[in-house]
C-alpha cells in the first residue's frame, strides 16, 4: 500500500521501449503526475506506440541521437536543469550505468535506480570503467528495483544493502497472454499435425537462437514432425539461415520477423513449447507471457529460469550453450506429448501466482515510497 499520494516522478530510461511503454501506461493510470525523460535514441525503434497522454515528455540536450561518453558532463548539465525545472518527488531510472548513473552524477535524491538485468549480471563486468560507473551509482542509489534473485544477489556483491532492494518479476497482463485454442493460421502453414517450438529472442549472441537453431537441426532428424517458428531478427541472421540452408531444413521453419505486443499472445497459442537459450537473463518477460498461455517452456539452466521453470513440473532446463543437450530436450518434449497439458495447467498456475503485471506493479510504488521515506529518515538525522 503506497504512503505518498500525487508524487511528482521523472522516468528516466535509456531509451524508449515496449517495457518502458508499459511501466509509462501504469504510472499514468496511478494517482502520480509522471515525467518521461529519454536519455538516446538507439537503432531501430522497437516501440511504436505513443507514449501516454498523461505522461509529459521532457525535451533536453539528450534523447534524440545515441549518448556517448565524452558528452556526460554536457548531458549531466542539462540534466540538472531540467531537475531545476520539474521538481521531481524521486527520480526512477535505469539501467544502473546510463540514466540511473547520470542522476547518480546530478547529485539527486531519492533516487530510485531500476536494473535492466543485464546491467548488473553481465555489464557491470565489461570493464574497469563500467564496474566504478556501477559501483558509483549504487552507492548513490536510495532503493534498487530489480525482477529476479539473480540480480539482488549481484548488487550484493557490490555492497548494496538488502533492505532498500526491491524485487518484483514485471509480470504479465494475465487476460491477454491466456491458454487458447491455437489459431487458425497452424492449419494455413499446413502444421496442423506438426510440433512446433516458439523462439522470438532477438538473433543476438546473448540470446543464444544459434543454439535453437542447431539443436532444431540435430532433433529434426529424429522428429520429422519438428517445426520451428522463430521470431524476431538480429545480427546473427545470416549464420542461422545458411545452418538451415546446410541442413536442409528451411522449409520446416517460418520466419516471422517482428512481430507486434498486439499479436503476440497468437504466437505463443499457435506453439506447442517455448524455446529461449539464452546465456544471461533477469525473470524474462516472453518467458512469463509463455507461462502465462499455458505453455510448457525450454529454457537454459540459469539462476533467473530457475527461479520459474523446474524440470518435469513447467517444462525442462538444459546447460546454457549446450545444442546436444537441448536436442534431446526437443526429441523428449515432441515424444511426451501427454506431459504437456499437465505442464501447461502448472505453467499458468504458476503464472497467475507470480506474474500478474497489476499486482506486480504495486510494488514499484512501494518502492517509491521506500526511497521517500529513506530520504526523509536522513534529512531528519541530519
Amino acid at each position: 500500500t503506497t504512503l505518498f499520494r500525487s508524487l511528482r516522478v521523472l522516468y528516466f530510461s535509456r531509451d524508449y521501449a515496449p517495457h518502458d511503454h508499459r511501466f509509462l501506461t501504469a504510472l499514468a493510470e496511478s494517482e502520480h503526475t509522471v515525467s518521461f525523460l529519454r536519455l538516446e535514441r538507439r537503432g531501430m525503434q522497437r516501440e511504436d506506440r505513443p507514449i501516454p497522454a498523461a505522461v509529459e515528455q521532457i525535451h533536453w540536450y539528450g534523447g534524440d541521437r545515441p549518448a556517448r561518453w565524452q558528452e556526460g558532463l554536457r548531458l549531466v548539465s542539462s540534466l540538472r536543469q531540467v531537475l531545476r525545472r520539474v521538481q521531481p518527488d524521486v527520480v526512477h531510472a535505469g539501467s544502473v550505468q546510463t540514466a540511473a548513473f547520470l542522476t547518480a552524477a546530478a547529485g539527486f535524491h531519492p533516487l530510485v535506480s531500476m536494473s535492466w538485468r543485464s546491467d548488473l549480471l553481465k555489464d557491470a563486468d565489461r570493464s574497469r570503467a563500467w564496474r566504478w560507473a556501477t559501483q558509483f551509482t549504487l552507492r548513490r542509489t536510495d532503493v534498487l528495483v530489480g525482477d529476479c534473485q539473480a540480480v539482488a544477489d549481484r548488487a550484493a556483491e557490490f555492497g548494496f544493502p538488502r533492505e532498500r532492494m526491491v524485487l518484483f518479476p514485471w509480470g504479465v497482463d494475465l487476460t491477454r497472454f491466456s491458454p487458447g485454442e491455437a489459431p487458425a493460421q497452424r492449419a494455413r502453414m499446413g502444421w496442423e499435425d506438426a510440433f512446433v517450438l516458439l523462439s522470438l529472442r532477438a538473433w543476438e549472441p546473448l540470446y543464444g537462437v544459434d543454439v535453437v537453431v542447431r539443436a532444431f537441426c540435430r532433433a529434426a532428424r529424429e522428429v520429422p514432425e519438428l517445426r520451428l517458428l522463430l521470431l524476431g531478427g538480429g545480427s546473427q541472421a545470416a549464420e542461422l539461415r545458411r545452418l538451415l540452408e546446410q541442413a536442409g531444413l528451411s522449409e520446416r521453419v517460418w520466419f516471422g520477423g517482428q512481430v507486434s505486443n498486439t499479436n503476440l499472445a497468437e504466437f505463443y497459442r499457435l506453439a506447442d513449447v517455448y524455446v529461449s537459450a539464452a546465456y544471461s537473463d533477469g525473470s524474462s518477460v516472453s518467458l512469463m507471457e509463455a507461462l502465462a498461455c499455458g505453455r510448457p517452456s525450454v529454457v537454459t539452466d540459469i539462476p533467473s529460469n530457475a527461479e520459474w521453470v523446474q524440470t518435469g513440473e513447467h517444462g525442462w532446463r538444459f546447460p546454457a550453450g549446450d545444442a546436444e543437450a537441448l536436442a534431446a530436450v526437443m526429441v523428449r518434449a515432441a515424444q511426451d506429448r501427454a506431459a504437456l497439458a499437465r505442464m501447461g495447467s502448472a505453467a499458468r498456475r504458476l503464472a497467475e501466482e507470480r506474474a500478474d503485471w497489476k499486482k506486480n506493479f504495486q510494488k514499484l510504488l512501494a518502492a517509491y515510497d521506500l526511497a521517500v521515506q529513506t530520504q526523509a529518515k536522513r534529512r531528519a538525522e541530519r
